[in-house]
Formats: structure tokens, sequence, C-alpha cells
């Protein structure tokens, strides 16, 4: 494609609706603006994640510039979110009518805004294609199975998730392994991680608690398998209470795990001498708090990712990964809910045989780098 021809090239609509795409969009901005030459970019929020000071001070620390449209979906049934997000996507779409539409991840919005621009005959592509968990019970399994099928141009993060494309039918040629573009994120933020010492400080915790001789543990859990059910969620805040005997926990807690832990009645479990609890945190807070910690409890894709990158050793609250890549060459461990598994994985790890495994292959804070080049390209053919 030349120049000229750049430059009467419609935007390429770039699409976030929750925390974890911001992560992933902001080096794509970036690297389609630094690209020789430009590729236009449009931003569209969809307003999926509707916390706004929480949206606003992601959107600052990645250096994500202000959307260019706001959709303001704001909350619902998964139902109800997809259709509206669809419903307002559509005409800000036929305004600006994009050379193609850029999703990335398993959210509500990626779908949604997928199938919209496919019905309408735009390009589609889908960045962080083909993971799959093998399991329909979680929403975004779904998403990532019907986005990948009608998407144009798919980008892979580990070269394992081209077979999975290639079982369900899509063609080899519509798959480009790119790399991991979370990690773009990390690397460029890690200079600007705030300190555990400083995001305890900021809410009035003490530091002396991860001052600790064998460190801390950092926890999220927040997938409505384990936090929406009063029994599982109360067996997994046991064994959380156990692990701190001998480990503190800093406890960047979701909303929907906090409002659960008050209507279940089981906030005495976890005893704040012990477990520093916190609310959502921003992503120079968690790269921090992740970076310095002994090992990570989680049910969440995005920090086996980070938790690989970092070489800190991570146990996953969950039966199933999308990621496997983070479990054969990374530091993740999948532990399910079982107790004694989770406190085996503890102990292993506080006795020093924790996996700090290997960076993947391309895992190298290049990877926008290689999607806009690869995007210039197809957009020219």
């Amino acid at each position: 494609m030349s120049e000229a021809a750049v430059k009467t090239l419609a935007p390429v609509m770039c699409i976030v609706g929750a925390r974890p795409n911001f992560m992933k969009m902001a080096p794509i901005l970036r690297a389609l603006a630094q690209h020789q030459p430009a590729i236009p970019a449009l931003l569209v929020h969809t307003g999926q994640h509707y916390d706004t000071d929480m949206s606003k001070k992601l959107f600052v620390d990645l250096g994500l510039p202000t959307p260019d449209i706001n959709l303001e979906v704001g909350s619902g049934s998964h139902a109800v979110q997809t259709a509206e997000v669809m419903k307002r996507f559509e005409p800000a779409l036929d305004e600006h009518k994009p050379s193609c539409v850029l999703v990335v991840g398993d959210v509500n919005s990626t779908l949604a805004c997928t199938l919209v621009a496919v019905k309408k005959g735009i390009p589609v592509a889908h960045v962080e294609a083909g993971l799959r968990s093998y399991d329909r019970k979680m929403p975004e399994e779904i998403n990532r199975l019907l986005t990948d099928q009608v998407a144009d141009r798919l980008y892979t993060t580990e070269r394992s998730a081209l077979a999975n494309l290639v079982r369900e039918g899509i063609a080899e040629e519509r798959v480009v392994f790119a790399g991991n573009v979370m990690i773009d994120s990390l690397e460029a933020s890690r200079p600007h991680a705030r300190s555990p010492a400083e995001t305890l400080a900021a809410h009035q915790l003490d530091s002396a608690l991860i001052q600790h001789p064998k460190g801390y543990g950092v926890v999220t859990l927040h997938r409505p398998s384990n936090v929406d059910d009063a029994e599982t969620l109360k067996s997994l805040l046991n064994v959380l209470a156990t692990v701190a005997k001998d480990l503190p926990l800093v406890f960047a807690m979701h909303p929907r795990t906090r409002s659960n832990i008050e209507r279940f009645g089981l906030k005495d479990l976890l005893d704040p001498a012990r477990v520093a609890v916190l609310p959502p945190q921003g992503y120079l807070e968690m790269l921090g708090l992740m970076g310095g910690a002994t090992l990570v409890l989680t049910d969440s894709g995005g920090l086996q990712e980070e938790t690989t990158a970092l070489g800190v050793p991570c146990l996953t609250l969950r039966e199933n990964t999308e990621r496997p890549i983070t479990v054969e060459q990374g530091t993740n461990t999948m532990v399910g809910l079982d107790r004694e598994a989770i406190l085996r994985g503890v102990a292993e790890i506080l006795a020093g045989q924790g996996k700090r495994g290997r960076v993947p292959e391309y895992w190298d804070g290049h990877t926008a780098e290689r999607i806009a080049a690869d995007l210039y390209q197809w957009l020219g053919d």
C-alpha cells in the first residue's frame, strides 16, 4: 500500500470494553501511530467497564488516549449487555465506515462489535484468537468461539492456538502468530509500577504486613463460578485464611466478590491482621504488587500470563485454562478448588520449589508492532 493510499484509508476502529481490553489495546494504538506510514485509528469504548473512576485511571496508567467514541452501555445480563453494545455500535459504524474493526480478548463487547461489523461486510481482526478452555459454561469461551468463526484476521498469542482454530474449520491463511500483546503493556509499564508499600499506604494499611520473612501473596477472585455460590466462596475464603497463617495476603477484591462476601455473611473469615483487603487496583498498582509477590492465587486469565512474564509462581483456582502455555512453559499451576492441592502448591512455593518457568516465544514486548505491520499489509491486499 502506498503512502498516498494510507492517507485515504478509512480508520481502523479499535474496540475496548472491559479492563483486560485496555492493557491489550494500548500498545496496539501506539504501534498503529508509530508505523511508517501511520495507520489511522479510532478508539471506541463500549462502556462495558462501568466504574468510571477506575476506567479513567487505567487509561492514564496505560497511556491510552481519550476514546473517540464512548457508547456508555454500563452493566446488565450477558444478553442485555451484548444487545446494547450492538444497538449502540451500529450507528457509529455507519457514520465512520472504518477499513476494519479490531477487537481484542473475549468480553461481551468483543463478540457484539464483531457481529455488527461482519453483518455489514466490514472486515474484523481479532487479537488473542484461538485460546480455548473447552469449558462452555464460561461466557468468555462462547465469545471466543463465535468471534473466531466470523473474524477475517486472527492474531494468536501462542502457537498451539492455530491447532484449535484449524480443528474448528478456520483456514490457516487467516491466522497470524503475533505473540502476546498483554506483555507489551507489561514491559512498557514495568519502570512505572507502584511499590507495594505505596499501594497499601494509599489505603491506610500498614506495609509491615508485606515485610514478612516469607514475603506476601496476591489474591484475586472474580469468576461467577467461584464467588456466586455461598459454599464455594466460603471454602475458598477458608483456605485463604489457612494460607494467610503462613504467608500474609494482599487481596485486591472485585466488587462482585465483596458484595457476595457481605451477602453470605462471610466477612469474618479473613483476619485483617493477615489479609490486606483492597478495592480493585489500577494497572501500575497491580503490576507492583505482583512483581514483589512470593506467589499469586487467582482465577484470572490475564494474571496467569502476567505472572509468567514476571517469573512469579501462580496458583490458578480453576479446573481449566485457556492459556495452557502458562502451565507448559510458564509459572502457572492449576490447583482448581481443591483445598489440599492449594495448600500443597503454597507449601511447595514457600519451600523454594515453585515454578519459575520461562517467557514464551514472542512474549517480547514487540507483538503490537508485528500486528501493525501485518494489518498494514493485509489492508493493502
